[in-house]
């Protein structure tokens, strides 16, 4: 059964950063821009357009057409019109003789999407229906009640149920409470809604209202609820546990000093508030740090590079290089650097992007070991740019990123399981999971994101109760120590492997 947070958020993320300028000459320009007005000429019967006008544009929001780098090069001006006039044709005889009637937007996106495809993977188009979940997912951010949604059954349609709640949002000040059916939204009933249909009812600009109807569990009779939206940030530095009022406890081993923290993302924020956490753990005395990438999908690239930059003093971070984007690097910087502790990098293969970037840099810098098993191997950068404006848009792919060694880490097509590429945990730190086990820790880390005694019901797939008891354990550096676990009982052997490396190095 998924949740569905109200942004509705998708893997595995891109790092998506990449400022392109335009450089051909103007001459070329202006060939482009006179073929894609006949285009128009073609196709809408609109008259030719000029340049279009650059609008600034800051990470992580999305960028002008402006701004990406014309790279067609036109064999002639004939073969363009050539080009144009058969699409034109085709979408012609599509509207006038089709056996049913399409609309025009529905071919014209079709036919982006066909371009697309010819693409890679990471590329995609981001059609107007979609584009505000884009956005707030690049940005960790919405405007909401705070609350994870699920139907109930796990069909697509059927009972709309509270899966979690945030702590510190107009839901958890409202007293929703995890489990609850949510029978009616305003005025309309949810009974066979669908999820994106909930979304949407349930989102909102801040500061204006919804009302709905809950059923408490263990309850008959449903109950107005008056919520005010507000933006609601999801976070990406997460702790062990979480106690009742909604802080995280970062305390792996609370005796032994040794901490535990899990990245989710790369947002705008995560750097910051990684820091504010090292900061606090360092002033208690930290003594070794477990950093938790598992099921990281990635996010934006200056994030990665904040990240990796607060563990290392010097030396190269990433170097970023495509066809036309000339090469840009990133080195360390000894301000602000946390080297006092040794350090342990939990990773597997839903770990991409971002999360690559780091644990490669702490890698080849030896200022980590990396435990767990070979990540994602998702190398590529993609830009994102601005179409009809702004109501949709394209992500290309248009550079690739090397480790500090040089090293490959994008698994192409092609790729063998021979080749390098990804992450590869250090010598005897291999742990690999089977996919039972790795998708019941998946489960476990979800539930560990709910505040103390307000964890979800057990799930269709078999997720095991939370427990009564959530505070982690403490323990003794030596061969007696053990360390924490799931308050279900779940043995995480991943996380096992990173405590017995750190308290030989704490012992040694």
């Amino acid at each position: 059964m998924r949740d569905f947070l109200e942004d509705r958020r998708w893997l595995p993320h891109d790092l998506e950063t990449m400022e392109l300028r335009p450089h051909l000459p103007s001459r070329l320009r202006r060939q482009m821009q006179r073929g894609l007005a006949w285009a128009a000429i073609l196709l809408w019967g609109l008259l030719p357009l000029g340049t279009a006008e650059e609008t600034p544009s800051r990470e992580p929001k999305v960028s002008s057409s402006a701004n990406v780098q014309e790279t067609l090069r036109p064999a002639s001006q004939d073969e363009d019109y050539a080009i144009f006039r058969e699409l034109a044709d085709t979408l012609d005889q599509i509207e006038r003789n089709y056996v049913q009637t399409i609309s025009r937007r529905e071919l014209i996106e079709a036919a982006i999407e066909g371009m697309i495809r010819k693409l890679d993977p990471h590329s995609q188009y981001i059609a107007r229906d979609e584009i505000r979940y884009f956005r707030q997912d690049m940005e960790s951010q919405f405007g909401g009640i705070g609350v994870t949604i699920r139907i109930a059954d796990g069909q697509d349609r059927g009972q709309l149920t509270v899966g979690s709640v945030l702590p510190g949002t107009p839901a958890a000040a409202a007293g929703v409470r995890a489990g609850d059916e949510i029978v009616r939204v305003g005025a309309e009933s949810t009974r066979e809604i669908r999820l994106p249909e909930a979304v949407e009812m349930l989102q909102g600009a801040p500061g204006t209202t919804v009302e709905i109807s809950v059923v408490h569990s263990g309850e008959d009779e449903p109950v107005p609820v008056s919520i005010t939206r507000d933006i609601v940030k999801l976070d990406t530095v997460l702790g062990v546990t979480r106690n009742a009022a909604g802080r995280w406890d970062y305390w792996l081993d609370r005796s032994a000093k040794i901490a535990l923290v899990r990245v989710t993302s790369f947002g705008p924020d995560t750097a910051a508030d990684l820091k504010r956490v090292l900061e606090s753990l360092t002033t208690e005395g930290l003594r070794a740090l477990i950093l938790d990438m598992r099921f990281n999908p990635g996010g934006l690239l200056s994030a990665a590079i904040e990240v990796s930059d607060l563990f290392v003093e010097e030396g190269r971070i990433v170097s970023v290089e495509g066809r036309n984007v000339p090469e840009s690097v990133w080195d360390a910087e000894f301000k602000g650097t946390y080297t006092n502790f040794p350090m342990a990098i939990l990773v597997n293969g839903f770990s991409a992007s971002g999360s690559e970037i780091v644990a490669a840099c702490l890698q080849d810098h030896e200022r980590a070991v990396v435990i767990g098993e070979r990540t994602w191997g998702k190398g590529s950068v993609q830009h994102v740019v601005e179409l009809d404006g702004g109501r949709s848009a394209v992500k290309i792919t248009t550079a690739s990123y090397h480790r500090p060694s040089g090293k490959n880490i994008h698994r192409f097509p092609d790729s063998t399981e021979g080749d390098d590429w990804g992450v590869q945990p250090n010598e005897n730190l291999h742990v690999d999971l089977p996919r039972r086990e790795m998708f019941q820790l998946h489960r476990e880390l979800q539930q560990l994101q709910l505040p103390e005694g307000t964890n979800s019901p057990t799930s269709r797939e078999g997720s095991a109760d939370s427990g009564e008891n959530s505070e982690p354990r403490d323990g003794a550096v030596g061969n007696e120590s053990e360390p924490w676990r799931f308050p279900s009982g779940f043995e995480d052997r991943q996380l096992r492997r990173a405590w017995d490396y750190l308290q030989s190095e704490i012992a040694s």
